[in-house]
């Protein structure tokens, strides 16, 4: 077969062509979108009902699902390092972690590098960001802040405001009565009431929930009492298939019922579960999975509902207001997460349900009511995309892409068919770099501490899958002689993607020398 046909068949198409990039040339004439990007931390795609993922019909989010109705629904968005940090260090500067020095979880964001509020600034755009930062650095290129010290609270949460003394990393703050997310639409919609209205607004309402541990507002105490979560398939997956690193990881649904019944020491030493001990007793290892499961969607689907009801609250004001038209809202999470899904709980991993980013864009002047776009998008894209949405142009220095034509379906000849991610943090979970295409992806779990992540060694591999025929990855194919090309050319794909994005491990020697010994 002729390598261009080959591409086609792998599903990288003509990435490697070259093709000339085409522009979109959007409406120059009219004045520029105000940007309301709503960013919650750990929502996952399959708990949107809008996804029609498996909870969509008991648990439902009518709000959010109002953006994908009123606009475009994004369904190959991909984050480029699925850890809350370095994913929104990425969403800022339009670089991967490689490149704008924030790798794990510990990283801050250099203030006095460029990030895409510094630019919309400049611009003449009026410039606000509410509630979880996460960077640790004063926020830089912002009008107006308000953020929550680190992790921050789910109830009474301090925040830290701009005007006041910053205190560095996470200390500080001034406390708000009241339910988190509610705080954070509140002190949005007030910068909102209050800003120039002859000036375009970028505004980043960032939500904490619903990260763990869960704590839901009181109102929804009493959702879902009645309704059993359908569990997943992968809940019950026999993982022999894998390689060790990711075999043996601990964020299990099993471990998390012993966290849940106040037995296990991971995460804060003796820190009672905050809605309820899970009682165990008298369970064998099956009930106490499907006990904790239980629990644990109902405590994030709760904490879901409230998030729903404040877009709502949102994008009733821009309707009042007559604002609609001229908003682009983007609501999306800075990665997925794992929902029970391979009997997993957390995220950091390239599997699907870690790797996916909701999407979803209402722009009523560009965007057709109930779009979907199946482009390979990353969040490296969403800087560049709201500079074009000011009519600024995009940094040479972005990796990124403006995804602007793709939401009104006029996606570039020349667009990515392959996407790139690395996880660089290593100890109970694996470091690991891969490649994803429209229907494969090739994992290497090359399993060291580098820098700052000094766990011990494990056993590295790869894995392979098919997710044309293996959608939910229950069957790791790397080994399997019929695809011995497949994965010929998808590691080809790798370290040609690692050569252009300027990640080439020659710092690394223990990392070439094992990459080497297992190519």
């Amino acid at each position: 077969m002729q390598r261009r046909g080959f591409l086609k068949t792998m599903g990288l198409g003509t990435a490697a062509l070259a093709l000339p990039k085409v522009l979109f040339a959007g409406p120059k004439a009219q004045a520029r979108s105000n940007i309301l990007f709503i960013m919650s931390d750990d929502h996952a795609t399959n708990a949107i009902s809008c996804y029609g993922g498996m909870l969509s019909k008991v648990a439902k989010t009518p709000n959010i699902d109002r953006i994908a109705a009123d606009g475009v629904r994004l369904t190959n968005c991909f984050c480029t390092n699925s850890i809350c940090t370095p994913s929104r260090a990425t969403i800022l500067t339009g670089q991967y972690s490689h490149v704008n020095g924030v790798y794990i979880l510990s990283d801050q964001l250099d203030p006095d590098r460029q990030n895409v509020a510094k630019l919309l600034q400049n611009a003449g755009y009026q410039t606000a960001v509410v509630g979880k930062w996460h960077l640790k650095t004063q926020p830089a290129g912002f009008d107006y802040w308000n953020v929550l010290p680190g992790q921050g609270r789910y109830y009474d949460p301090l925040l830290k405001e701009k005007g006041r003394l910053w205190e560095p990393g996470n200390a500080g703050g001034q406390m708000h009565k009241g339910y988190a997310t509610d705080i954070i639409t509140d002190i949005s919609l007030g910068w909102l009431r209050n800003r120039d209205p002859d000036k375009p607004f970028f505004l980043l309402c960032h939500h904490k929930s619903p990260h763990g541990l869960w704590e839901y507002a009181t109102r929804h105490a009493h959702l879902y009492q009645d309704v059993t979560i359908p569990e997943p398939a992968s809940l019950w997956e026999d993982k022999s298939h894998r390689v060790p690193a990711s075999r043996d990881c601990v964020v299990t649904i099993g471990e998390l019922a012993e966290r849940m019944a106040g037995r296990a020491t991971r995460g804060r030493k003796g820190r009672k579960w905050p809605t309820g001990r899970l009682d165990i007793s008298g369970m064998d290892e099956k009930q106490k999975k499907s006990a904790a499961y239980q629990k644990y969607l109902k405590d994030y689907l709760r904490c879901v509902a409230a998030i729903d009801e404040n877009v709502g609250r949102m994008l009733d004001y821009l309707d009042r207001e007559g604002l609609t038209e001229n908003t682009a809202v983007i609501y999306t999470s800075d990665q997925g997460m794992f929902l029970g899904e391979h009997d997993y709980y957390d995220k950091r991993f390239i599997y699907e349900e870690s790797l996916r980013m909701p999407f979803l864009v209402r722009y009523p002047r560009e965007i057709k009511p109930h779009s979907v776009n199946e482009d390979i998008i990353i969040n490296a894209d969403f800087a560049p995309t709201f500079l074009d949405l000011a009519g600024e142009p995009t940094p040479p220095d972005m990796q990124g892409r403006s995804l602007r034509p793709n939401l009104a379906g006029q996606t570039p000849p020349d667009w990515r068919t392959s996407m790139y991610y690395r996880y660089w943090m290593h100890g109970d979970r694996p470091a690991h770099y891969g490649v994803r295409t429209k229907r494969y992806k090739l994992i290497f779990f090359y399993s060291l501490g580098l820098d700052k992540t000094k766990g011990e060694p494990m056993e590295p591999g790869w894995e392979l899958y098919d997710l044309e025929k293996d959608p939910r990855e229950m069957k790791n194919i790397y080994n399997d002689p019929l695809y011995v090309n497949v994965v010929k050319e998808l590691k080809r794909e790798i370290f040609r993607l690692k050569r252009e994005l300027g990640d080439t491990d020659e710092k690394y020697p223990e990392l070439v020398k094992l990459r080497e010994e297992h190519l």
